[in-house]
């Protein structure tokens, strides 16, 4: 049986069809505070091109503070993390979070094992 989304008991038909203050009511203090401020020019820009993107289009932005909304469930959005685009599918979990939280900007350091220069005693072993 599959489990029908909810995010504080509304359901994601009913986030959709609220209005931006309305759905403030519904966040955490930190998102409800900055969209009752009012929310800046370019991010309100960037509101309008994600809900007038086709199917299967892949929206890049630097906003990485952007707050995710109902209205970008299901969209592809590419969220720069100072190299790259990174492409991030919007699922119902993620609203209330910001884009930035799953374009990560920092890389896992992967090490390998010691070679030959690395320790005193490899520094005058021949290489080949």
């Amino acid at each position: 049986m599959v489990r029908e989304f909810r995010y504080r008991g509304k359901t994601l038909e009913e986030l959709q069809k609220m209005d931006l203050k309305e759905l403030a009511m519904l966040f955490e203090s930190r998102v409800r505070r900055k969209i009752l401020r009012g929310l800046k020019d370019n991010e309100l820009k960037f509101i309008k091109k994600v809900e007038n993107a086709k199917e299967g289009a892949f929206i890049k932005t630097h906003l990485r503070d952007m707050i995710i909304l109902p209205s970008f469930v299901g969209k592809t959005i590419g969220v720069y993390n100072g190299k790259e685009y990174v492409p991030v599918k919007i699922r119902p979990e993620m609203i209330g979070h910001r884009l930035g939280e799953f374009s990560l900007t920092r890389k896992v350091p992967k090490h390998s094992g010691p070679g030959i220069g690395a320790t005193r005693s490899t520094k005058h072993v021949g290489r080949k």
